[in-house]
C-alpha cells in the first residue's frame, strides 16, 4: 500500500487507481487541518480532499472524520443531502466510504442505509421496516453473481424478482431506482464457446445482464454497469475469491471507491451535477506541436504517426461528447487566426468550427476565459470539465476555479481518451431529442445573438424572432425530458424541488396538480422544451407554483409573461381564484428572488431563511403582454428541426 503522503500504485488499473484525480502534498496533514476548521471552511476542504487519488485505506480516514464532523456539528453541511438506501445479497459496509467520497465530490451529502444482511425483500414488503422509516430518495440493488444466477436458477425468475423489486422501490416508496448488474465472475467451461452449454453459469449470467439492460430501460431503472467496468479493468481485479468466501464481499477493497465513483456519478446526474461542457486547450491537447510556431502544416494530426493518431482519436471522441449532448468550447492561449486556422483549414482535422459553441483564444489567463465562456453559455462554472496537457495550468485551475473539473492527463496523449472516459464527468441517465440536438441549439442562439446585435432595439428584436410558445400538460413522451430539467436547472428554479422520473411519473398520473411543459420556437429553430411549472391545489381555491423553472437560454424574450398567462388561464379554466407563489433561495437561483414581484404578484410574508411567499389574485389578472405566439398540443414534442 502506498504511505500516508504520495500515492502511487502504477500496477492498479487507471480507474481503480482513480487515476485521473490529482495527487495531493501533505495530504495527512491537510486532513488534520480539515478537522480542526470551522463549518463555513471545513466541508470545502473536506471536498478538496476527496477530490484527490487516494485508495481503499486513505478513504476510509477521510470519511471517518467526515462522519465524526457531521456528528460534532450537525446540520452544518452547505452541501445538499441524498437518502440512499443500499440493498444487496452480500457484504456491503466496504462500500460505503468510496459512495460518500464520491457523492461529496459532487457537493452532496450522502446518508446512507444498508439494512440487515440479505432481508431486502422483507424490507421492501413492510411499511413498518426501518427501511421505509429512512425514507429513500434512491434505492441501490447490488446483488452478488450468486444471487443473481443461482444454481438452477432462470433468468426469468432472476427478472422477476428484479422486477418486483423495482416496482415496490418506486411505487411504495417513490424512490429512483438503480440496478447493479452482474460482475462476470464464474468460470468458463468451455471457454471461448461458452455460450454454447445454456446451462453454464457463466452463460446464465451474460444473459441475466441483457435481461436487466432491456427490463430497465422499460422500468426507468437507472444501471451501474459493473460488468462494463470490470470487462475493462479485468475481473481479477475486482473479485476477491478469498474475501467472497471469507466475509461474502463480492467486490475486492481496492475497487470499492471506483464502485462507489460510478454509484456517486449516477446520483449525481440525478440531480444535475453531471458535467455540461468540455472545455479544450489545443496545443499537446487536440494535436501534437504549438501552432503559432510550428504552423498548420508542422503540427502532429492524423494518420502517419502515432501522436497524431492518439489526437486524432481525442478530437474523435470530443466530437462523439457533442453528439450526445456535451457542449464543446475552446480555451487556448494563442492569436485567434493562429488557433481557428487548423479547425477551418487542416485535413486531418475531426472538429471544425460548427462543433465549438464558444471559442476563446487570447493570451488571458485561462481562469479569466473559463468564466468568459460559462457566462457566455449561460452555464454556472462547476458545470466545466477543462482538458489541458500542461500540470501548471491545471493547477492554476484548480486553485482559481476549485468548481471547474480539470482531469490529471498523462504524458502520452495515447491515454487521454482512456483518461477521460473513465472520469465520467458526463454520466447521463437518458438521452433526449434536446441532448442530441444541443449544439445546433448553440449555434442557432449565436445566430439569434447576431439579431439582437443588429436590432436598433429590443422590441424589433424580439419581433424579428417570431416565437411561438408551445404547451400542454405532462404526458408520457416528455417524461424523461421533464425530470432531466427538474433536476439540472439551478439557476432560473424558484424552488429546486427535485423529482425522481418515478414521481413525476405519479405526478403525470395524478389528478391534482396542474402541469405544464413548454417549448419554444424562433425563426432561428426549435429551443427544444425550455420550462415546467407544477401547481397543486390550495384550500382557499388557489393554487400553490410547487415547481417553475426555465432554461436561461431563453430569458430576456418574454417567456416568463407568456407563461404565467397559461397558467393563469388553466387555473381559472379548472375553477381556481388566486396562485401562490414561493421563492426558496438557494446558492444558485438568486437571478429570480424578484421573479413575482416582476410578475405583479404580492409579497405575503419573508421567512427567516430567506424564502418568500406571493399572491396573485385572478380576478385583477388580465394578462401580460408577450411578443410570441402561444399554442396548446402535441407540438411540445417536434422533430427537432434546427436551422443552421
Amino acid at each position: 500500500m502506498p504511505n500516508q503522503d504520495s500515492f502511487a500504485e502504477e500496477t492498479w488499473p487507471l480507474t481503480l487507481g482513480l487515476g485521473w484525480l490529482p495527487e495531493l502534498p501533505s495530504w495527512k496533514d491537510l486532513l488534520q487541518d480539515a478537522r480542526r476548521q470551522a463549518p463555513e471552511t471545513a466541508f470545502a476542504a473536506f471536498q478538496k480532499l476527496a477530490n484527490t487519488r487516494m485508495d481503499f485505506i486513505r478513504a476510509g480516514q477521510l470519511d471517518k472524520a467526515i462522519q465524526r464532523y457531521l456528528a460534532d456539528h450537525p446540520a452544518s453541511s452547505p452541501f445538499a443531502s441524498v437518502r440512499l438506501a443500499l440493498l444487496g445479497s452480500g457484504t456491503l459496509s466496504h462500500l460505503l466510504p468510496g459512495i460518500r467520497l464520491a457523492a461529496l465530490r459532487r457537493g452532496l451529502l450522502v446518508d446512507i442505509y444498508t439494512g440487515p444482511y440479505g432481508m431486502y425483500r422483507q424490507e421492501l414488503t413492510d411499511p413498518a421496516s426501518a427501511l421505509f422509516a429512512f425514507r429513500p430518495e434512491v434505492v441501490c440493488f447490488s446483488f452478488d453473481a450468486e444471487h443473481l444466477a443461482p444454481a438452477g436458477g432462470s433468468p426469468e425468475d432472476t427478472l422477476a424478482n428484479l422486477e418486483f423489486c423495482w416496482r415496490t422501490a418506486g411505487d411504495a416508496l417513490g424512490a429512483a431506482v438503480v440496478q447493479q448488474t452482474a460482475l462476470p465472475r464464474f468460470p468458463l467451461l468451455m471457454g471461448s464457446n461458452e455460450d454454447r452449454f445454456p446451462q453454464s453459469r457463466a452463460t446464465v449470467l451474460r444473459v441475466v445482464n441483457e435481461r436487466i439492460r432491456a427490463a430497465s430501460a422499460a422500468h426507468g431503472v437507472s444501471l451501474l454497469s459493473v460488468d462494463t467496468w470490470s470487462a475493462v479493468d479485468g475481473v481479477a481485479s475486482w473479485f476477491p475469491h478469498g474475501l467472497w468466501y471469507s466475509a461474502k464481499q463480492e467486490v475486492h477493497p481496492r475497487a470499492a471507491m471506483f464502485y462507489g465513483e460510478l454509484l456517486g456519478r449516477l446520483l449525481g446526474a440525478m440531480r444535475g451535477r453531471s458535467g455540461k461542457c468540455l472545455v479544450l486547450d489545443l496545443d499537446n491537447t487536440l494535436w501534437g506541436g504549438v501552432i503559432g510556431d510550428d504552423g498548420l502544416d508542422g503540427i502532429a494530426l492524423g494518420q502517419g504517426s502515432p501522436a497524431g493518431e492518439a489526437f486524432l482519436a481525442m478530437q474523435r471522441y470530443a466530437r462523439q461528447l457533442a453528439e450526445r449532448g456535451v457542449i464543446l468550447a475552446v480555451c487556448s492561449k494563442n492569436d485567434y487566426s493562429n488557433a481557428i486556422a487548423p479547425f477551418e483549414r487542416h485535413p486531418e482535422m475531426v472538429l471544425r468550427p460548427a462543433d465549438i459553441a464558444c471559442f476563446v483564444a487570447n493570451w488571458q489567463d485561462k481562469a479569466a476565459n473559463l468564466r468568459v465562456i460559462a457566462e457566455t453559455l449561460n452555464i454556472g462554472l462547476d458545470s466545466l470539465v477543462f482538458v489541458d496537457d500542461n500540470p501548471a495550468e491545471r493547477r492554476l485551475i484548480r486553485t482559481e476555479l476549485p468548481m471547474v473539473a480539470v482531469p490529471e492527463l498523462p504524458e502520452d496523449p495515447a491515454g487521454y481518451v482512456a483518461t477521460l472516459s473513465a472520469a465520467g464527468y458526463f454520466e447521463a441517465l437518458h438521452l433526449t431529442a434536446e441532448d442530441t440536438s444541443r449544439t445546433l441549439l448553440y449555434r442557432a442562439n449565436r445566430s439569434r445573438e447576431a439579431l439582437r446585435a443588429s436590432s436598433t432595439d429590443l422590441g424589433s428584436y424580439l419581433q424579428g424572432l417570431a416565437m411561438q410558445l408551445h404547451w400542454s400538460p405532462f404526458d408520457s413522451s416528455g417524461l424523461k425530458r421533464i425530470t432531466q430539467l427538474i433536476n439540472k436547472t439551478n439557476q432560473f428554479n424558484l424552488t429546486t424541488r427535485r423529482y425522481t422520473e418515478a414521481e413525476t411519473g405519479s405526478i403525470l398520473r395524478g389528478p391534482e396538480a396542474l402541469t405544464l411543459q413548454l417549448r419554444l420556437t424562433d425563426v432561428h429553430g426549435d429551443n427544444g422544451m425550455i420550462g415546467v411549472i407544477i401547481a397543486y391545489p390550495r384550500p382557499d381555491h388557489g393554487l400553490l407554483i410547487d415547481t417553475w423553472l426555465m432554461s436561461c437560454r431563453v430569458l430576456g424574450r418574454g417567456v416568463e409573461q407568456a407563461a404565467l398567462n397559461i397558467l393563469a388561464e388553466q387555473a381559472r379554466v379548472r375553477g381556481y381564484t388566486v396562485l401562490h407563489g414561493l421563492y426558496r433561495p438557494s446558492p444558485k437561483n438568486g437571478m429570480v428572488r424578484e421573479h413575482y414581484k416582476a410578475l405583479g404578484f404580492d409579497l405575503v410574508r419573508t421567512l427567516e431563511d430567506g424564502a418568500t411567499e406571493w399572491v396573485l389574485p385572478l380576478d385583477r389578472f388580465t394578462g401580460l403582454p408577450a411578443p410570441m405566439e402561444i399554442l396548446k398540443g402535441d407540438a411540445c414534442h417536434p422533430a427537432m428541426s434546427m436551422s443552421s
